[in-house]
């Protein structure tokens, strides 16, 4: 009996289903026939042109609003046939149009909702009296998503009688869909209205220029200087007629067409305006648009069509099955749409921080560069034009390379260069970098070493150094003037005897972050949104490459923080140990078998001892001058004498089984006594810590600033022996300058190849440049030995590149080909790309805009080792 029905309703759904769209597609070429016309007379009249557009997107919405109403009718007769039809609406999933439905009883003061919360009629004003399909609609309200939408009620009659009122509520947003993106090339300004409140209740997409925003009527006037009192009556008559209006007025100075359209019999209004010089573009693309918005009413109505159809079949499977599939789905739409927002918001920000961050030092560049050509004559403007310049070229240069970096990470290119490094070399490089930036502010700099146990260790240093250069740098801008910044190294419990497990903090007291924002810091293009951070520029992607980078070392970062007390970040990693890097001849050479280290800090004392000892060198402790006066005596006894006293500041010296404050000089006098003065003295002390001019008055004394490393302390031995003796001049050709020196540089760009050689020749330097790599090859084969000093040789260039000529260089027969000093330079800066350059048989990688300071430096090295080389052949 049951598929007999079923069988019955589908033939008989069918037929309609098939009239239907057959006079759909009827309407659909008549409308099209009429577009057509439409576009043959738009270049006569302007105005009716405007009009068929509007009765388009007017014919869309009320298509929009009578379908929204039949399939409540739909629902309402459904509703009269359910034995319980209040556990259906509380159990009925809310989709993108129908955000909440409610039902009220007859005689009863409250109904239910399908967002579990009591209803009550109140709540609508349905007193303007506009109707959809014979179907009430209430005034415009925002509801409790914050989104301007409008509702309708329809009877549940049964048998004929009503038993209640079905209530929906729809929102505006869903009339988007249907609505062209823009009209007239996206000259014309398009709002809805709701006629009763006067408030602008969406302004759909592509609509208009992008910073338009208006609240109602009165701010739409006051915005487009609309102040005429006779023109405001008329479109208040327009508005209490229902009925349509258009008339020019000038519109930021521009002659533009204004309308006031009547959707729905005058419930809501579609407002605007579009400039004439739109109008006389639009002729165009007239039929192209409208084809567009039947083309969309007609897919609208066909799924509507088809989702009926199903929605109909659906009827007939089991209650629990269809809830199950409908909260399935609704989750995986929720879902979807939740990661699509948040992929947009996160790319939104990004471009609209990249768009400000970029044009800001750009910006700088350019202006700074006018003000250049008109004050040239001027030398005092004219370096602090360039010194500007300088500084905003190299803020773009590290915008740019955070988004190379981050590119760089996610494709998967990202190779890590192992190579043995020292934590001096790298606290060093880091101090020196973070100390003047936190110097600047006013901030207080604590570096702390503790429990490391080798300082020689195997990683890559580069991306180490980002590392802490991006949590150093952040901690030091979102700090208030005078706070706070510690950097520690800590030494953890290995897991292996081959890996040195360390734990890196950074620590500060400045603005600290929220918990929300905690959950994605480490998230691309995320920054921290307050009005003191938002002073702070940046790309968002700082954390991303460091937590990035972390990971490819195989380590952990996280993050603590609390706002206005500061934030935490640790990251661990570990290091392979390199073998047989200990240097214990150095020690026998000095003369140094056995130091003394007088420190009241037994924690201090400790690291010295971690760290000395695969040395070979005994390290004695004492915690006040009385034991080290004792010690020391025990030593001369035993013919076993220090060869070095390293004191920290701030000693004691008991007296009577009492301390009193003893400063190191004095301390260091005293024990001088008992002491060859050959041994040397050194003191531990804080960078530009008071009173560091008295210990150099003690004979052959030395400062080393913490934190203590073997790597520091052998440097310092050796600078104290180097005291006394006469200073050798420098070797011909030795100097750090470039004066008298010869280069063939490889270089494309002709601004480039300008720019290299006018800064060698105010270096005192010649510059031969070739346009590839081939000239360069032909021009050094031909070339006299010991014409060029260097090669400065550019990467990517035509006929030839940078890789292939280094390597045709160093195949020539002729000494110096394998020899002469052949720099990468070039605008690739990642790891990867100096490792490929070292391979091509280049010496050295310099990244593009060259830095003249860094090429004499790495001139001079390589100049230095190629005369040892000679002095050992």
């Amino acid at each position: 009996m049951k598929q007999k029905q079923d069988r019955s309703r589908a033939n008989k759904e069918f037929p309609l289903l098939f009239s239907i769209i057959f006079v759909f597609c009827i309407l659909g070429v008549i409308v099209f026939l009429v577009a057509h016309k439409i576009s043959v007379e738009m270049s006569e009249s302007a105005i009716q042109n405007l009009t068929e557009s509007l009765d388009l997107m007017q014919g869309s919405i009320e298509v929009i609003l009578d379908k929204e109403a039949e399939f409540q009718k739909l629902m309402a007769q459904e509703l009269a046939e359910i034995e319980n039809p209040r556990e259906f609406i509380r159990t009925y999933k809310a989709n993108q149009t129908m955000v909440k439905i409610s039902l009220i009883m007859d005689g009863e003061e409250e109904g239910v909702s399908n967002t579990g919360e009591r209803f009550t009629p109140e709540e609508l004003d349905f007193s303007f009296g506009g109707t959809v399909n014979d179907l009430p609609i209430s005034q415009s309200y925002l509801n409790f998503m914050g989104t301007w939408a409008y509702s309708m009620k329809c009877p549940v009659e049964k048998e004929g009688q009503r038993i209640g009122e079905l209530y929906i509520e729809y929102v505006y947003d869903s009339f988007e869909q249907s609505l062209p993106n823009g009209f007239y090339d996206g000259w014309a300004m398009l709002y809805i209205m709701d006629a009763k409140s006067e408030r602008l209740v969406l302004k759909p997409k592509g609509m208009g220029e992008r910073d338009a925003g208006h609240l109602n009527l009165e701010d739409f006037y006051r915005a487009n200087q609309i102040m005429e009192e006779e023109l405001q009556k008329e479109v208040s008559m327009c508005l209490e007629n229902g009925q349509n209006l258009m008339f020019y007025h000038d519109i930021r100075g521009k002659s533009a067409l204004n309308y006031m359209w009547a959707v729905n019999g005058g419930t809501i209004y579609l407002i605007g305006y579009v400039p004439v010089e739109g109008i006389q573009q639009e002729g165009s693309t007239v039929n192209q648009n409208i084809i567009i918005v039947i083309a969309v009413t007609l897919i609208a109505f066909f799924l509507c069509c088809g989702l009926y159809y199903l929605n109909q079949r659906q009827q007939n499977k089991v209650r629990e099955e269809r809830e199950r599939e409908r909260e399935i789905h609704n989750q995986q739409l929720a879902e979807a749409l939740q990661a699509a927002q948040i992929a947009s918001n996160s790319k939104t920000m990004f471009l609209s921080n990249m768009s400000h961050d970029i044009r800001t030092p750009m910006n700088a560049v350019l202006g700074f560069t006018t003000l250049l050509a008109r004050d040239a004559e001027n030398p005092g403007k004219v370096r602090e034009y360039t010194r500007k310049i300088t500084a905003s070229g190299q803020h773009l240069l590290s915008l740019i390379n955070d988004i190379l970096d981050v590119s760089k990470i996610e494709s998967g290119k990202v190779v890590l260069n192992y190579e043995p490094f020292t934590l001096n070399a790298l606290v060093s490089s880091v101090d020196a970098i973070i100390r003047p930036m936190a110097k600047h502010k006013e901030q207080e700099f604590h570096l702390e070493v503790t429990g490391i146990g080798h300082e020689c260790l195997m990683g890559d240093e580069t991306r180490i150094n980002q590392v802490l250069i991006n949590l150093l740098s952040n901690a030091v801008k979102y700090t208030q003037e005078g706070g706070n910044i510690w950097f520690r190294i800590i030494g953890l419990k290995q897991h292996s005897s081959q890996y040195e497990h360390i734990r890196i903090e950074v620590e500060d007291d400045g603005y600290g972050m929220t918990p929300e924002y905690l959950e994605t810091i480490f998230d691309a293009f995320t920054r921290a949104e307050n009005s003191t951070t938002n002073k702070v520029q940046g790309t968002g992607l700082g954390m991303a490459i460091t937590k990035n980078i972390v990971e490819l070392m195989g380590g952990t970062i996280d993050v603590t923080s609390e706002v206005n007390r500061g934030s935490l970040f640790r990251v661990e990693l570990e290091f392979r140990i390199p073998e047989d890097r200990q240097d214990q001849q150095f020690w026998e050479q000095a003369g140094i078998s056995r130091i003394l280290v007088l420190s009241r800090d037994a924690e201090t004392g400790e690291d010295i001892r971690l760290l000395m000892k695969e040395t070979g060198v005994r390290v004695d402790g004492a915690d006040n001058v009385e034991e080290a006066l004792e010690k020391i005596r025990a030593a001369g006894v035993q013919q076993d004498d220090y060869g070095m006293i390293l004191m920290v500041r701030g000693l004691t010296k008991t007296e009577g089984g009492k301390d009193s404050d003893w400063n190191c000089v004095t301390a260091a006098k005293e024990i001088r006594k008992l002491v060859s003065e050959e041994v040397p003295f050194l003191f531990l002390a804080e960078c530009d810590e008071i009173g560091i001019e008295e210990v150099l008055q003690i004979g052959k004394a030395g400062i080393l600033l913490k934190p203590f490393f073997v790597s520091s302390l052998k440097e310092k031995i050796l600078e104290m022996q180097a005291e006394g003796r006469k200073e050798e001049p420098p070797l011909d050709g030795e100097g750090s300058d470039l004066e008298g020196l010869h280069f063939l540089a490889a270089e494309d760009n002709e601004i480039n190849a300008e720019i290299l050689t006018e800064i060698l020749r105010i270096e005192g330097a010649g510059c031969e440049v070739a346009e590839n790599g081939k000239l360069v090859v032909e021009r050094f084969a031909a070339a006299k030995e010991g014409e060029f000093d260097a090669i400065l040789m550019d990467v990517q260039m035509p006929v030839m590149n940078g890789y292939e000529a280094t390597r045709a260089i160093r195949n020539l027969e002729r000494e110096d080909a394998a020899t002469i000093p052949i720099i990468a330079m070039t605008a690739n800066a990642f790891a990867e790309d100096e490792k490929e350059a070292l391979d091509a048989g280049m010496n050295l990688h310099l990244s593009k805009p060259i830095d003249v300071e860094l090429l004499k430096k790495v001139l001079s090295q390589f100049r230095k080792s190629s005369k040892v080389e000679t002095e050992r052949k």
